[in-house]
């Protein structure tokens, strides 16, 4: 068998690039007025894929913000755990299989924007393959990660408790390689609102539940864990029960050994996309693992883990965003209406900009009062607030960069 080149693999791709479609695109624009319309008109589509992907991401790091906190009111060490367990541990398989999955959004986004509607439920189909094969090799990470964590200058406390919650956090993995392909197979088809129903009700469930098993039954880490495990495999499970319903018409025709065909190929192109998106999830375990060796390793991975949470909330309407203008773009390209995604990146590197300045004036008003409301240690609130000016300059950055980062994802 001749080695697979990517013009073989590419074949069907090359079907999605259609004709440049003047007709149908937008017309030269002609002074503040035409710019004005464009943009509100621009702003219209865009805001309706972003509310619900914005509500989503709400919903979905609701998850991990909750067991923080009642891991918090456990105490420093468990919050810690919890804090170098989700970073490190979770966040390096994690990180790959986030970049793996990104280049559903180029191809998902172009196939349904040039009608090739059944070639999605095949690229989902060869993602679930590969992402499930990264979960299955990073399992040893899990089982080892206190060797792990010790073997990186982590204390013997936080590496002895994140290493017995990592064992229970398996499952999330194998979850993670379900929902990442499954909803990038949604929003190419702008089926966000089911993406936002499906989210809401997990973030119900966890909450009730990390009450029930941490606090009343004191379950303790071992309680949350589970309570996560769960509710990521409850959107997993409803993301694909959705999906096989009929719901999304000629995008899903049932399973097919395609899926297994040139995954090779198909897996050059996803490490292609996986570079940048993973370096951008694992900066943030590299930052935590230094936190552990500042002094008073507890307190400072406890004000560190405070100030990424309150980033990442910040940051859910940039990801939202990011969602959005990866299929606007993505859609109009493979429309052949590129006047039309040139004003869509437009739009959300200003929309972003404004609403990244707006948390960042939010968040040094309220600097004495946030950090409260994830540890009741003194030293811990005081090096947060300390932190807020940082983390406001921080939060407009990367509110702008991870908004933008959706639009290099749609080529």
């Amino acid at each position: 068998m001749h080695p697979i080149s990517m013009a073989d693999y590419d074949e069907k791709v090359e079907q999605l690039l259609p004709v440049y479609d003047d007709d149908n695109d937008i017309g030269p624009i002609n002074g503040i007025n035409d710019f004005a319309k464009e943009f509100f008109i621009e702003s219209k589509k865009l805001w309706y894929l972003a509310f619900p992907a914005i509500f989503t991401s709400f919903c979905q790091y609701g998850l991990i913000t909750i067991t923080q906190v009642f891991a918090g009111r456990l105490g420093t060490t468990q919050l810690a755990a919890v804090a170098v367990q989700n970073s490190i541990i979770s966040g390096f398989p994690y990180g790959i299989q986030f970049g793996l999955s990104s280049a559903l959004e180029t191809y998902c986004g172009q196939a349904y924007g040039a009608n090739q509607f059944k070639m999605l439920g095949t690229y989902m189909q060869k993602s679930w393959v590969i992402l499930n094969a990264m979960a299955i090799t990073a399992v040893p990470l899990f089982i080892f990660a206190t060797p792990v964590l010790k073997f990186l200058g982590q204390t013997p406390s936080i590496s002895t408790e994140a290493g017995k919650l990592a064992i229970w956090m398996i499952p999330q993995q194998f979850a993670y390689a379900s929902i990442l392909p499954s909803t990038k197979f949604l929003q190419a088809q702008s089926k966000v609102v089911a993406i936002a129903v499906i989210a809401a009700a997990a973030l119900c469930f966890h909450a009730f539940f990390s009450w029930f098993l941490v606090q009343n039954l004191g379950w303790g880490l071992v309680g949350a864990a589970l309570v996560l495990d769960g509710s990521w495999w409850f959107i997993a499970t409803a993301q694909f029960l959705y999906i096989i319903s009929g719901a999304c018409g000629e995008t899903w025709s049932g399973f097919s050994w395609k899926a297994f065909q040139n995954l090779w190929g198909f897996l050059k192109i996803s490490v292609a996309s996986a570079v940048m998106m993973s370096l951008e999830v694992w900066y943030i375990m590299a930052l935590t693992l230094f936190a552990g060796y500042l002094d008073d390793a507890e307190i400072s991975i406890d004000a560190f883990s405070i100030c990424i949470n309150i980033l990442g909330w910040a940051c859910m309407v940039a990801i939202g965003l990011n969602v959005a203008s990866s299929v606007r773009v993505s859609n109009e390209l493979g429309s052949g209406h590129p006047r039309k995604a040139r004003l869509s990146v437009l739009v959300i590197g200003m929309s972003s900009l404004l609403i990244g300045l707006f948390f960042t004036l939010i968040l040094i008003v309220t600097r004495k009062r946030y950090p409260e409301i994830f540890t009741n240690s003194s030293e811990v609130q005081q090096i947060v607030e300390e932190l807020t000016p940082l983390l406001g300059i921080s939060m407009v950055f990367t509110n702008v960069q991870y908004a933008l980062s959706g639009i290099y994802q749609s080529f």
